[in-house]
C-alpha cells in the first residue's frame, strides 16, 4: 500500500486547491491518531513496567543515544554515498521512536519477554513524543528542515496535545477502542498512507525527485543495511554484555532495534515541511527493510535450543504422560481389592 501510494502521488499529485484540503485533512488525521495512541496506552501498565527499569533504559539508549550517533556518523558519507538531503533523511530516522506492534510480534515469535517488549515499545514511543522533535531541532536545526519555534508549537498542538487528550478521555473511550482495535486499525494506516501521499505529492509538485537518482537510492539502501546490521548486532551482544538472560535480549534487540513509521512520518511532515518527501524517504526504507529482516532473525532465535515459552504467555497444557484408563473386565485391580 506505501509502494502504491507513492505510485498514485507520482502520477496524480494533488495541487492548488486539492493540496490545501489534502494538508488540513492530513492535519487532522495526525491530530486523531495520537488521540488514539493516548487512549491506548494504559497509564497503569506503563507505571507496572517501570520495575523492569534497566531493561527500558537500555532500550532508551539504543534508542535516543546509540542510533543518533550513528545517524551523525553518516555525515561523513556525504557526497560519496548520500547527498546532502538523503543524508538529514538518515539521520532523521535514527531520532524516531521505536515500534510497538512490530516489537511485540517479534518477541513473542522469537519466544522472548513479551511484557518488556510491550513497555519499553510503550516508553519509546512517549518518550520520543518529546525527545524526537527536541533532537531534531539539535541536530538537524542547521540542515535541510526548517526547525524553529513555530515548528516545535506545531509538534506540541499536532502530536501532544492529542496525545495528553487521549490520555485524559481513556476512561471514557478506552473500552471502545480496545474494543475496536481492529476497525480503528484503519485510522492508523489511512493516516500513515495520507501522509504519504501529501508529502509525495508535493515533492512531485515542487521536482524534489529530480536530485535523487539510482545512485543516491543504491547508496541510501546500502547505508541503511549497515545501520540496521550495526544496531541488531549491538542490542544483542550488548544485551549479553550488559548481564541480561536471552528473553530480555531478545526483547532488547527487536525494540532497540526498530524505528516507527507511524510515528515518524507524522513527525516529518510537521518538521520538514516542502522537504518532507526526502525526509520520510529514508524512514519507509528502513521501515520495509527492518520487518523483513527481523522475520528472519525472530524465526532463527524462536529454534534457539534455550527458547521456552514466551514470557507472559501460558503454557499450552499437555495431557499426563500416564493417563488413568479404566480396567478391563476381569483382569487384575477390575474389581474390590481384598486384605
Amino acid at each position: 500500500m506505501l509502494l502504491g501510494t507513492v505510485g498514485l502521488a507520482a502520477l496524480l499529485p494533488v495541487r492548488g486547491a486539492g493540496a490545501e484540503a489534502a494538508s488540513g485533512a492530513t492535519t487532522g488525521a495526525i491530530a486523531l491518531l495520537f488521540l488514539l495512541y493516548g487512549a491506548r496506552l494504559s497509564t497503569r501498565e506503563a507505571l507496572d513496567g517501570l520495575r523492569h527499569w534497566r531493561l527500558h533504559l537500555t532500550v532508551l539508549a539504543c534508542t535516543f543515544a546509540v542510533f543518533p550517533l550513528l545517524g551523525l556518523a553518516t555525515r561523513g558519507l556525504v557526497p560519496v554515498l548520500l547527498t546532502e538531503p538523503l543524508q538529514q533523511g538518515v539521520l532523521f530516522l535514527t531520532l524516531v521512536p521505536s515500534t510497538v506492534q512490530s516489537s511485540i510480534a517479534f518477541t513473542s515469535l522469537a519466544r522472548g519477554n513479551v511484557p518488556a517488549a510491550i513497555c519499553a515499545g510503550s516508553f519509546s514511543s512517549l518518550a520520543g513524543i518529546l525527545l524526537t522533535p527536541l533532537l531534531a531541532a539539535l541536530l538537524l536545526g542547521g540542515g535541510g528542515g526548517a526547525f524553529s519555534a513555530d515548528a516545535l508549537l506545531g509538534i506540541v498542538l499536532q502530536l501532544l496535545v492529542p496525545f495528553a487528550a487521549g490520555q485524559l478521555l481513556r476512561r471514557w473511550i478506552g473500552g471502545f477502542v480496545a474494543r475496536h482495535r481492529r476497525v480503528l486499525g484503519f485510522v492508523d494506516r489511512g493516516s500513515i498512507l495520507l501522509v504519504v501521499y501529501t508529502a509525495f505529492s508535493e515533492g512531485m509538485v515542487r521536482g524534489v525527485w529530480h536530485r535523487v537518482g539510482p545512485a543516491g537510492l543504491g547508496g541510501l539502501l546500502v547505508v541503511e543495511a549497515v545501520l540496521l546490521a550495526v544496531m541488531l548486532l549491538l542490542t544483542w551482544y550488548g544485551a549479553a554484555a550488559l548481564g541480561f538472560g536471552r528473553a530480555d535480549r531478545v526483547a532488547i534487540q527487536f525494540a532497540g532495534s526498530k524505528k516507527s513509521l507511524a510515528s515518524g512520518l507524522p513527525m516529518a511532515s510537521v518538521l520538514f515541511g516542502a522537504e518532507a518527501a526526502l525526509a520520510v524517504l529514508p524512514l519507509m526504507l528502513f521501515h520495509q527493510m527492518q520487518l523483513m529482516v527481523c522475520a528472519v532473525i525472530a524465526g532463527r532465535r524462536a529454534r534457539d535450543p534455550g527458547a521456552g515459552t514466551p514470557r507472559g504467555t501460558a503454557p499450552p497444557e499437555e495431557p499426563p504422560e500416564d493417563p488413568v484408563r479404566p480396567p478391563v473386565p476381569g483382569s487384575a485391580g477390575s474389581g474390590p481389592r481384598r486384605r
